[in-house]
């Protein structure tokens, strides 16, 4: 029996959550051996390569003069600086804890959108807010025993991954999505370049790295294709919730990987902070309007992280 559209639509999105989780993994198992500047510029060359040629074979090359757009720029600058912020959390935190923190990504987004562009929120979504960043406070757990400086950089991940989905909301509707994440991987790769010596310098890399790293570009990439599958073929406000098995996938691989099992405070924190976005999708859908978490539409997939 065929799957209906939102259940397809559904599957697509958790095997786009597969794809990046699998991602941040390899990524982190790089980090072991190289500094996070030489990881986003050799992942970038991989990513590059990629993306511009399905940006080619799609035509979106061909009026590149667009990627010089004030709000293009802002949403390239964004996600740069929160590849960086992601890649310095992720190289010494559990990946399930970076992972809990970025989830906190549609609550921001939301707040974003109404502080910014004047977007009507009302007093159920903002207790949702509220809600969702007491959760992350009890993962990062300022002033107590288990707090790592590191959790500062993963909120500041989603501070910048914020400003990069507000700005693309504001991007014209004639640019194309291809043309903004080739111009994005491009700008994500060379600031990687221009990091790896404040990072640490230029380390030998391992063939194994290499391989990890061109393997987390295909699933970037693989990743990005099923959240446009996933939202062509579904209803957001039924999708979208399947962006939380990202967490799910972030603890399994943390165990399996790394050996990482996670405390009572990031269980806690997590539960919190799924259960704000899922209350805040539903919200948003009994007023009629489109889900805040739109950091899953083709537009704002993560390109960098």
């Amino acid at each position: 029996m065929p799957l209906s559209p939102n259940l397809r639509g559904a599957v697509f999105m958790a095997i786009s959550m597969v794809g990046f989780t699998l991602n941040d993994a390899l990524t982190k198992l790089s980090s072991e051996s190289i500094n996070p500047g030489q990881i986003m510029l050799i992942r970038g060359l991989f990513a590059c390569s990629m993306i511009g040629l399905i940006a080619w074979h799609r035509g979106a090359l061909r009026r590149i003069g667009q990627a010089f757009h004030p709000m293009v720029a802002v949403r390239v600058m964004g996600e740069a600086l929160a590849t960086s912020c992601f890649l310095l959390a992720l190289s010494h935190l559990p990946i399930a804890n970076v992972s809990a923190v970025l989830q906190a990504l549609p609550l921001a987004v939301t707040m974003g959108a109404a502080m910014v562009l004047g977007e009507p929120v009302g007093w159920r979504r903002w207790l949702s807010i509220a809600a969702g960043f007491g959760g992350v406070l009890i993962i990062v757990r300022p002033g107590l025993e288990g707090f790592s400086v590191y959790s500062l950089w993963a909120l500041a991940c989603v501070f910048f991954c914020a400003i990069r989905d507000i700005a693309t909301k504001r991007i014209p509707q004639e640019i194309s999505s291809f043309l903004v994440s080739t111009a994005t991987a491009v700008v994500v790769t060379l600031t990687g370049g221009i990091l790896v010596v404040p990072m640490g310098g230029w380390a030998p890399v391992p063939y194994s790295a290499v391989a990890m790293l061109a393997l987390a570009a295909v699933l970037l990439v693989v990743g990005y294709q099923f959240i446009i599958l996933s939202l062509r073929v579904g209803d957001i406000s039924f999708v979208a919730p399947f962006r939380y098995t990202a967490l799910i996938w972030a603890i399994l691989l943390g165990y399996l990987i790394f050996a990482d099992i996670p405390d009572l405070a990031m269980i806690i924190g997590s539960t919190i902070i799924v259960g704000s976005g899922i209350y805040m999708l539903y919200r948003e859908r009994v007023v009629g309007r489109r889900p805040g978490a739109e950091s899953t539409s083709p537009a704002m997939a993560p390109d960098g992280l």
